[in-house]
């Protein structure tokens, strides 16, 4: 529900291939300085921090985040778990991904269409730990009818965002 207020709450904004570029650099580097930024998309520093701002008030850069090693900090097993409900009633799906939000084991959330409602991206520090996750909060979760576990042998691509093309002009919103 949070979502759809945002969508209705943004304007429509018209991207040029400045906006596009410096969304692409932040993308792949969100740590980059605004000098950086700027001498990337061919403007001067003022101008390219007042872009970066507008794109952040219209929504488009919505948070800067550090990618960390789960292995290094002991988070061994990457579990993507299918969830299907017993109901699919709006208020049924808004208590699910309101529960699956409290738990910090899942990294990712989607709801999908087809046999499945929702698959999970979980992270443990081992296999028991995530069995312990899957009964104690999981499986007991109200209104959860069934959910088939996949374990992650590795991880070749790890590619946050979309891919955006400097190009062609883009509407957005």
């Amino acid at each position: 529900m949070e979502q759809e207020s945002d969508r209705n709450r943004k304007k429509r904004v018209r991207l040029d291939r400045i906006d596009r570029r410096i969304l692409r650099d932040l993308q792949d580097n969100g740590r980059m300085t605004n000098v950086e930024l700027a001498k990337r998309a061919g403007i001067s520093a003022p101008p390219c921090l007042r872009r970066v701002r507008a794109l952040e008030e219209a929504g488009l850069i919505r948070g800067y985040h550090a990618t960390v090693d789960a292995k290094d900090l002991g988070f061994t097993v990457t579990v993507f778990a299918q969830v299907g409900l017993n109901s699919q009633a709006e208020a049924d799906l808004e208590a699910f991904e309101a529960l699956v939000n409290s738990w910090p084991e899942v990294r990712e959330c989607h709801m999908l269409a087809g046999e499945t409602d929702f698959l999970l991206k979980v992270v443990a520090r081992d296999w028991d730990a995530y069995q312990q996750f899957l009964t104690s909060k999981l499986t007991s979760a109200p209104n959860v009818s069934h959910v088939k576990s996949a374990l992650a042998i590795r991880s070749t691509k790890l590619k946050p965002g979309v891919p955006i093309e400097t190009d062609a002009p883009a509407e957005v919103g």
